[in-house]
């Protein structure tokens, strides 16, 4: 069933120039951990709109909730009409936050905090523990090969991430908390800082994790329990093939039809009285290596206008080819966005983050201390199917065919599916 009243909202919710501005009330995914909260201990404020629910918040004794990276409105409209089993959820179309990024909405899930309080807004963004550019997901220096490298240099999880979990709240409120996660990021710094206080279990494939969720949940619990299972296959078949790709439409199929099997067939069974949702972080929108703009070839002469660390090297690069930001001396912003808007007349949108924080893109909160010393002045928007960024051989190119980051609807537009079993 389609939830019309959150197709409204978020028909409401317009930007600049076709864009969308994020909504953190109602129908936003930033209101997802305290849904969460509420269905499992009757506490909490900020909620989705009841509607998204099932018409009203009860109790629960697991709520479980999938995040499908990538999978946006657009492809649920696309897709879903290849798996009946879907008709039996609330659909609710929502709001991603802004920045429209994995990085962001991960964090927000983890610690219920909207990405203007947590300050880890993008892939890679300015970092002042460490004067440098950092991939915050990869633990590691923006354009490194590997993750984990900020180890090396004595830096911890808990420096980059000390934010209190959703896992730690809900325990306070004798709830417990079990992740499952693929193996390959079940235990990795980011995870350790940010799954602090849940039960974690690490899973080879998708189809195996579903098991041992359905083992999980058909077993008498001892207190409310929060099941948290994410899958990364078609966000990164879209990036590396394109969402137009047999990739991609083979990771859409592969998700919901192990899912189907695996999951919602046997369920049917469980003696818990469950609540199953869906979501995804954002959707994307495409773009093509061939036709990316690289803004130093572009305008060779614009290092000369960034701000520096204290190694005297540029401030460069943060955010995505879908949401380019830059850190420019103030005294220069002005100079730079006109010169930018020129250089990319019909490719981009060019924005001052200051008028953005005072519309209210990063979220509902004055912006916090830690987004104000890690985010850029200036933005580099792309409409649909571009793309700009920054070049250095084997450190910063753009291979993929697909990205998110920005403000069009492909890329901020997310669902939210709901069901309740018993």
């Amino acid at each position: 069933m389609i939830n019309n009243a959150s197709l409204s909202a978020l028909k409401k919710a317009k930007g600049f120039s076709n864009f969308k501005k994020p909504l953190y009330e109602s129908y936003a995914f930033s209101c997802i951990p305290a849904t969460l909260s509420k269905l499992l201990t009757g506490m909490e404020a900020k909620t989705l709109a009841a509607d998204a629910v099932g018409g009203s918040y009860e109790k629960y004794d697991c709520t479980i909730l999938f995040v499908i990276d990538g999978f946006g409105w657009q492809f649920f409209e696309e897709y879903s009409s290849k798996f009946p089993f879907l008709d039996q959820f609330v659909c609710s179309k929502i709001s991603s936050e802004f920045p429209s990024t994995t990085a962001a909405h991960i964090t927000s899930l983890n610690t219920g905090k909207e990405v203007g309080e947590t300050g880890i807004y993008e892939w890679f963004y300015y970092e002042p523990l460490v004067d440098r550019m950092i991939a915050p997901l990869l633990f590691s220096n923006a354009g490194d090969h590997e993750g984990g490298t900020l180890l090396k240099e004595k830096i911890t999880p808990q420096q980059i991430f000390p934010f209190e979990t959703i896992y730690q709240q809900l325990a306070k409120r004798g709830v417990e908390s079990i992740v499952l996660q693929s193996e390959g990021i079940a235990h990795t710094p980011y995870s350790q800082a940010m799954l602090a206080g849940a039960q974690i279990i690490p899973f080879a494939q998708f189809a195996q994790g579903l098991e041992k969720l359905v083992e999980l949940c058909m077993k008498p619990l001892k207190a409310p329990t929060l099941f948290y299972i994410y899958h990364g296959d078609i966000d990164a078949m879209g990036h590396r093939h394109g969402i137009h790709s047999p990739h991609f439409d083979a990771a859409v199929d592969g998700c919901w039809n192990t899912i189907e099997k695996k999951f919602w067939q046997k369920m049917t069974a469980c003696p818990n009285k469950t609540a199953v949702m869906f979501t995804a972080d954002h959707g994307m929108s495409p773009v093509d290596p061939k036709t990316t703009l690289y803004l130093n070839q572009l305008m060779p002469d614009i290092t000369d206008a960034m701000e520096k660390n204290e190694k005297g090297n540029p401030l460069v690069p943060a955010g995505s080819c879908r949401d380019f930001f830059l850190h420019i001396e103030k005294k220069r912003i002005e100079e730079v966005q006109v010169r930018l808007i020129k250089h990319l007349k019909g490719i981009a949108e060019v924005v001052q983050v200051e008028e953005l924080i005072n519309q209210g893109y990063f979220g509902t909160k004055p912006p916090s201390r830690r987004l104000r010393e890690r985010i850029g002045n200036l933005v580099i928007l792309p409409y649909i199917k571009e793309s700009v960024w920054w070049y250095e051989k084997h450190h910063f190119e753009q291979h993929f065919f697909a990205a998110h980051g920005g403000l069009t609807p492909e890329e901020m537009e997310s669902i939210f599916l709901f069901a309740r079993l018993k």
